[in-house]
């Protein structure tokens, strides 16, 4: 039964009324300024993001390519190495319907790699998160959710046991999952031989314009790192395709096209660890009761120590070693005895060289130290005999130089590289480093598109 108010109640609503009319009339007036203010902010915000788009191109690209109608991504890469983790942040720009252009690269790195930190997983998130830092301050807030995060770890966590490397590897993907960046299930891994010969190799011909000219002749990539050393051409030689052994042949997708490649990575022929053979040592493992490694390409009169993989070894040179170079030609050789493959179309591709193949060749004055330059195979010889003769001279010097040049020229004479063979030995290509970073980001974006229109 309904109650009637009485006299007290009959006051309150008098009073109730206009208030809650001003009430109704102060809230309608507030949302109407409010979805006003809404609807022109959402117009000026999506403007904002476009404009924005172009004042990023225009302030990180070279006049000419900021123009309109540009695409603009980015993508971030981390190259997890033997003695460094890098950081490389790409901006892209592409024209609809064309090849994506680089734009802009932002490179950092930090030391020691991921694998000095086998024991303790924990303290390699905090290198990690200040590398995430420098690509949040790079890359715009509105590209972030669309940005591809990746790492890709290659010779070190390779020659970790399995075990320790997979808990460094995770722990990595948990500091990723956090960051605003586009993860997926692939964010990190530990890169085979094969696909870092194969993402440098894009990165060289992408910088050089091969692959977005049909036709054009593409170039042969080398890379000497410190774990491993990698080869990869396009062979255009039937003889090539139908003699190479189980392995060495891979085929890669890049814009609608497939390319059959010769392509292969020697683990343990990196120059630190070829070092460590040389010596007569064993990855991974002290000298047994911490006794002195004795090399006949070390300076006679050399005593020091010298630190690999967090392991610290006590080196010397061979006592009355007479010629210094042909005996340590002698023990480089044995090192490298059955375990390269040679291929005779070497001699017909153009080559470009990297990494510690441009280190040592800048370090005896054989190219410029900031531009690079072109040297025939040779020249390495001629170096490696100079440097072993003199050696005893330059005790002050780096004592390893007499070793690194004759592995060096050996190892390219075993891949089948005449001496009159001409390398082109850069780090830059039209200002772009040339790390395998570039293509193996590159060829992941690539794989990303090709799924999302396979999915439509």
């Amino acid at each position: 039964m309904r109650k009637i108010p009485n006299n007290g109640n009959l006051k309150m609503t008098k009073v109730a009324y206009p208030l809650g009319l001003f009430i109704c009339l102060f809230i309608y007036v507030a949302y109407i300024k409010w979805h006003w203010a809404s609807a022109t902010q959402a117009f000026f915000s999506i403007t904002e993001v476009a404009s924005g788009a172009r004042r990023v191109q225009q302030a990180h690209s070279p006049p000419e390519t900021a123009a309109r109608g540009h695409e603009v991504f980015y993508g971030i890469m981390f190259d997890a190495g033997s003695t460094g983790t890098r950081v490389h942040i790409f901006q892209f720009a592409r024209q609809p319907g064309e090849t994506p252009t680089l734009t802009h690269e932002t490179f950092k790195a930090l030391k020691p790699g991921l694998s000095a930190y086998a024991d303790d997983v924990e303290k390699s998130t905090s290198g990690i998160q200040e590398l995430l830092d420098v690509a949040k301050q790079d890359v715009p807030f509105d590209f972030w959710k669309a940005t591809p995060l990746v790492l890709k770890a290659t010779a070190g966590l390779r020659l970790l046991p399995g075990e320790k490397a997979q808990k460094l590897l995770q722990k990595v993907k948990e500091v990723f999952k956090a960051s605003p960046f586009l993860v997926g299930d692939d964010c990190v891994s530990i890169m085979n031989g094969t696909d870092e010969g194969v993402s440098a190799w894009i990165t060289v011909n992408f910088l050089t314009g091969s692959l977005k000219t049909p036709g054009r002749s593409s170039v042969g990539m080398l890379d000497l790192g410190g774990g491993s050393t990698q080869i990869t051409f396009l062979p255009r030689v039937e003889d090539t395709l139908q003699t190479s052994p189980p392995g060495y042949l891979t085929s890669l997708q890049m814009f609608n096209q497939t390319y059959k490649l010769y392509s292969y990575s020697y683990l343990g022929l990196g120059l630190m660890s070829a070092r460590l053979a040389i010596l007569g040592g064993m990855e991974g493992k002290p000298a047994e009761d911490g006794k002195e490694l004795v090399s006949p390409c070390l300076s006679p009169g050399f005593t020091g120590e010298w630190e690999h993989a967090e392991i610290t070894y006590r080196i010397s040179g061979q006592k009355a070693a007479v010629n210094l170079h042909e005996l340590c030609a002698s023990r480089v050789s044995e090192i490298l005895r059955n375990k390269v493959h040679r291929t005779e179309e070497v001699k017909d591709v153009d080559f470009y060289a990297f990494s510690y193949y441009y280190d040592l060749a800048a370090n005896v004055g054989l190219i410029d130290v900031e531009k690079g330059g072109s040297l025939v195979v040779g020249d390495f010889d001629i170096a490696a005999k100079y440097v072993c003769r003199t050696a005893e001279t330059r005790l002050q010097g780096n004592p390893f130089l007499c070793m690194d040049l004759t592995y060096i020229s050996l190892l390219l004479q075993e891949f089948g590289f005449p001496e009159n063979k001409v390398l082109k030995l850069t780090r830059k290509i039209n200002n772009v480093e040339t790390s395998w970073a570039l293509g193996a980001i590159f060829h992941y974006i690539d794989s990303l598109s090709r799924q999302k229109r396979s999915a439509l």
